[in-house]
């Protein structure tokens, strides 16, 4: 929708019909787009060191492959405030490595592909915002840190249907299934 304002004769004109609509402009599509393509690279990542043992932060003798847990060493060692003690029994069972790493491949792929952007901001957003709660207050401010902010950039993603631009979006919107639910989109 156009910024408009009131003539005298109560209709409406464009403040600024030069500028194109902000959300719908081939710019904005496509930093969106981007934006989208990035963070789904952060969860596939994390999914692929946590797995393979890459060594960026897992290192190989520790993935999941090689029966290392994905979970134990952060849980156990840097959850800190008033939801310590649940992530430190929550570290290494088996029900949490697996919801965690299927979380993270799931967002991963459907950021990457730009399909199921609901659930995958949905459920993004809420690994993040727990992730956030086990090392409260974050270090550096008295309560944001980079988990939030990309929390409100995964629901931003979703409500900008980010999934269309450089992903298969408009041809995921279009299945049998997502037509039939919706929530999928």
């Amino acid at each position: 929708m156009a910024v408009t304002s009131r003539k005298a004769s109560g209709g409406h004109r464009p403040l600024r019909p030069h500028l194109p609509e902000p959300l719908t402009s081939p710019a904005a599509r496509y930093v969106w787009a981007v934006a989208r393509v990035a963070l789904g690279w952060v969860f596939a990542w994390a999914f692929l060191d946590k797995t393979f043992g890459l060594g960026h932060e897992t290192p190989a003798a520790k993935a999941w492959i090689e029966g290392g847990s994905p979970t134990e060493g952060f849980l156990k060692n840097s959850p800190t405030g008033p939801f310590e003690g649940l992530y430190h029994d929550m570290a290494g069972l088996a029900w949490v490595d697996w919801l965690f790493m299927i979380g993270l491949a799931g967002i991963g792929t459907a950021l990457l592909l730009g399909i199921g952007m609901r659930i995958a901001a949905a459920s993004g957003a809420l690994l993040l915002v727990m992730m956030w709660t086990a090392v409260l207050p974050p270090d550096n401010n008295p309560f944001m840190d980079d988990h939030l902010v990309y929390a409100i950039v995964l629901v931003g993603l979703a409500l900008v249907g980010a999934g269309d631009t450089l992903g298969l979006g408009r041809w995921w919107s279009n299945t049998a299934l997502v037509r039939r639910f919706p929530i999928l989109k």
